[in-house]
């Protein structure tokens, strides 16, 4: 702990909504501080809801930052990127690099959000498939499907849902395989699940029932003179698309917490206030389980407008708050006036 005369360290690990949310009001709240923020990613923050965008004309990486390079140090928040947090030592205070620094600190927020899921059985077809989580890969995707060309989803999040509408509307195919993933994080109901279903349909998209067809087989290279993917199905059936892009939501990225001395269930369980069990460390965003006295029970709050909420209620409380979480957003996916399917998720100011 820093003595009385020294600046307290704030240390935040991860650069997106809640992270970026977070130094901003510390820097706010607490101005002779240092606040160094830790991140995998090579760019400053930038909006990954917005990276269905390289569809629509948007592919230069500064057009997705939220703030300019130069921010950063105009606030005195040191951004470190491409740095890899390998452990947390809780008792000491220290957070060590995967290149083998050990970082000092006074308060911590762990807002490292979490990476996408794949289930075990489609694990061997990794490098066959597409992903969407970053810049660089959305750009990847958009350079390997042609104009007009076929995209098969898999799962269907809500992360999923979005590109396939933009790429509906921008002229490409889209083939959705459902399962047990589609729709999440939103929990609908078996009433619910066909009415849902039908309004993609009315969106363009094509679906394909991947329990109905028995689960997945094998994903192929195609055939010379044939789509470039093919997705092969128990029952017998195929699927042929230019890419395979799996959505079947998010695994927080929790491990380098494990021996810091925190609780950890699915994600780092968190009091209202967004403490872990070190009164030093707090947890926000996609990473976190935060109790819920109405359910009394442990649970995740998804959306960026949650995720940023958490993002400044963390700062809050660690530079002398006790505030408690309130979701900042309704949860629930509805069917619009036009007939076409509407989340609060996909909505970002």
């Amino acid at each position: 702990m820093a003595p009385a005369n020294k600046p307290k360290h704030h240390v935040v690990v991860g650069s997106g909504v809640a992270g970026s949310q977070a130094a901003a009001t510390l820097r706010e709240r607490d101005p002779d501080s240092r606040i160094t923020i830790f991140t995998l990613s090579s760019l400053p923050f930038y909006n990954r809801y917005d990276l269905p965008k390289v569809f629509r004309g948007r592919q230069d990486w500064r057009e997705f930052l939220v703030y300019p390079p130069s921010y950063y140090e105009e606030h005195r928040i040191t951004l470190r990127r491409n740095c890899r947090v390998a452990n947390v030592d809780g008792r000491r205070r220290v957070l060590a690099l995967e290149h083998k620094e050990d970082v000092a600190f006074d308060t911590l927020l762990v807002a490292s959000g979490g990476r996408a899921y794949l289930p075990e059985e489609l694990s061997d077809f990794r490098l066959l498939m597409q992903r969407f989580a970053s810049f660089t890969e959305a750009m990847g995707v958009r350079k390997q499907l042609p104009e007009g060309g076929h995209a098969v989803l898999l799962g269907g999040d809500m992360i999923g849902l979005d590109l396939a509408r933009t790429l509906v509307d921008t002229g490409y195919r889209v083939s959705l395989v459902t399962g047990p993933h589609t729709f999440w994080p939103h929990e609908v109901s078996d009433a619910q699940r066909p009415v849902l279903l039908a309004a993609l349909e009315r969106m363009g998209v094509v679906l394909v029932d991947g329990v109905a067809a028995g689960g997945i087989a094998a994903i192929e290279e195609g055939a010379r003179g044939m789509p470039a993917r093919r997705v092969v199905f128990r029952d017998g059936s195929d699927l042929r698309g230019d890419v395979v892009m799996p959505f079947f939501g998010l695994v927080p990225s929790v491990e380098f917490m494990l021996g810091s001395g925190v609780d950890i269930e699915r994600g780092l369980l968190v009091n209202e206030a967004l403490r872990t069990t070190d009164e030093a460390i707090y947890a926000a965003g996609d990473v976190c389980q935060i109790w819920s006295d109405a359910e009394r029970k442990y649970r995740f709050y998804y959306g960026w407008k949650n995720v940023r909420a958490m993002g400044e209620l963390a700062a809050r409380n660690m530079t002398g708050g006790d505030e408690p979480f309130r979701p900042a957003q309704d949860e629930q996916l509805e069917i619009r006036s036009d007939g076409w399917l509407h989340s609060p998720f996909w909505e970002y100011e």
